[in-house]
């Protein structure tokens, strides 16, 4: 799976701090095997966000994204609850 970084994400992503990315940077790893994304509990989002999906880095950390094809994906945000908003 090809990762396409949105400006967006990759700015708040080196933002945070260092063990968050690290952790971060492990669900993505985990992310690019389509068969992880069970684990990961990747899903759909609704609303103004419908066309766009999600999964969880852990409680707090979200990352929303969207396929560009069937290989290709661009992350877009990335942040708590509030990235749904």
């Amino acid at each position: 799976m090809v990762i396409v970084y949105s400006p967006k994400f990759a700015k708040k992503l080196k933002s945070l701090e260092f063990n968050l990315q690290e952790e971060i940077i492990e669900k993505i790893e985990l992310f690019r095997d389509v068969k992880n994304h069970k684990q990961l509990k990747v899903h759909k989002l609704h609303g103004r966000l419908k066309n766009r999906f999600g999964f969880s880095v852990n409680y707090k950390v979200r990352i929303v994204f969207r396929y560009l094809s069937e290989q290709e994906v661009v992350f877009l945000v990335i942040g708590g609850h509030d990235v749904y908003n």
